[in-house]
């Protein structure tokens, strides 16, 4: 799969015949996959055999975001069952990590030192330079099928290969995902294997954005966007915790794009962190925010508007970039770094070289040479590019140069 194409398919997906029928036995599933918060808590415990949840500060967001997905989602068939299946992990994911605790009361005397954390939004770089640091074996980080699920079942064995059940099931998600959503591959591709955001670890704790962008829940993003969201990193430290007393190294290196307007909170939680932001022309990451949410809806979406999205998510990318300017004097100088995507392009190495110095971590000869490798077995562009157009999401590009503007004055980022 290789060349540009431009998605026509926004509003009305074309899917495969039989997800259309999964689509069409919508009413069977909405009567079938209850998505009442009790029943979600309950088979959770039935799962899992636990019923310990760990702190409380989930149960609020979890009551918004279910009753906002109730009301204002417009699931799709498909939507009903992936929707029941995500809630229901995430709940699964708390009951495992506080088993583990107990079992294991050492774990909350690990500590999280010196994480490298990476905040930018999509086509500024993040995803490349954290793949290419997360090559280098001396960093702990959270490849996809970790993230998904990141504490491992007491009762699950490994397979008979040997390999962790989880890497499978991850695998099995990924080939339904490229068959049901091709192009997404070719916006952001994510192998099993492949270095991810910790996103899905603040899910379990029910306060993200990444609901935000899978579903159309205004109401729950009014509360996230209203609510201090320290409790929620306070979790997310937990999970770290746990997770590298799984196995190391210690050192983590973390990235996601909500961390852009969570400044307050990352630094309360992680006041030794070193914070790298990714910069690129304003309205390059627009279009590209736009087309991949827009494309992304389709799987649980019933009628999906790529206008309202474009006015949704061209507002939504305004609030992260003018956050990271007025919230950055929450973060010491000494541990803020910035990196402008047209410099990093140039000369991608040396922009890792340049990282690894700021936080002051030994980038060492077998660092270069797996990060080497990495470069050489990912060839940008693999599967395809996609067009970005504005003009699909009815956004007026002029209007929002002007708006974004104050981003590009504050750093110095030139135009595209």
């Amino acid at each position: 799969m290789q060349g540009t194409v431009r998605i026509t398919d926004y509003a009305r997906p074309q899917f495969p015949l039989p997800l259309r029928l999964v689509n069409a036995s919508r009413p069977l599933l909405r009567a079938l996959l209850s998505l009442e918060p009790d029943a979600l808590i309950e088979a959770a415990r039935r799962k899992t055999g636990l019923d310990d949840f760990g702190p409380d500060s989930w149960r609020e967001p979890f009551g918004i975001l279910v009753a906002a997905i109730r009301r204002e989602a417009d699931l799709s068939g498909l939507g009903i069952f992936a929707t029941r299946n995500l809630l229901l992990g995430l709940l699964a994911n708390r009951l495992l990590l506080e088993d583990l605790l107990k079992r294991h009361p050492e774990i909350h005397d690990e500590r999280i030192e010196r994480p490298l954390i990476i905040a930018g939004l999509p086509r500024t770089g993040t995803t490349h330079l954290h793949n290419l640091i997360s090559a280098d074996p001396s960093w702990r980080t959270l490849p996809y099928w970790e993230s998904l699920e990141p504490i491992p079942d007491p009762r699950e064995k490994p397979r008979a290969d040997g390999r962790d059940p989880r890497v499978a099931r991850c695998e099995q998600a990924m080939r339904f995902q490229d068959w049901a959503m091709p192009l997404f591959k070719r916006m952001h591709e994510m192998p099993p294997d492949s270095t991810h955001e910790e996103i899905q670890l603040l899910a379990m704790d029910f306060s993200t954005m990444l609901f935000e962008s899978a579903y159309r829940v205004p109401t729950y993003r009014e509360w996230y966007k209203a609510t201090d969201q320290t409790p929620a990193y306070r979790y997310l430290a937990r999970v770290l915790r746990a997770l590298q007393w799984l196995r190391g190294p210690k050192r983590w290196a973390l990235k996601s794009p909500q961390h852009l307007e969570q400044i307050r909170p990352l630094v309360t939680v992680f006041p030794d962190a070193y914070f790298v932001q990714t910069h690129r022309d304003p309205l390059r990451i627009t279009v590209s925010l736009l087309t991949m949410l827009a494309y992304g809806h389709r799987i649980n979406g019933r009628n999906i508007d790529p206008l309202q999205i474009g006015r949704d998510w061209s507002a939504r990318c305004e609030d992260l970039l003018r956050a990271s300017a007025l919230q950055r004097v929450h973060l010491p100088k000494e541990q803020t770094l910035d990196v402008v995507f047209s410099e990093f392009m140039k000369d991608d190495l040396a922009t890792v070289e340049r990282v690894y110095a700021f936080a002051r971590q030994p980038l060492t000869a077998a660092g270069r040479e797996a990060i080497a490798r990495y470069v050489a077995t990912h060839p940008r562009g693999l599967h395809g590019t996609v067009v970005y157009d504005l003009a699909d999401f009815g956004v007026d590009a002029a209007e929002r140069r002007r708006a974004l503007r104050f981003y590009q004055e504050r750093f110095a980022i030139a135009d595209e």
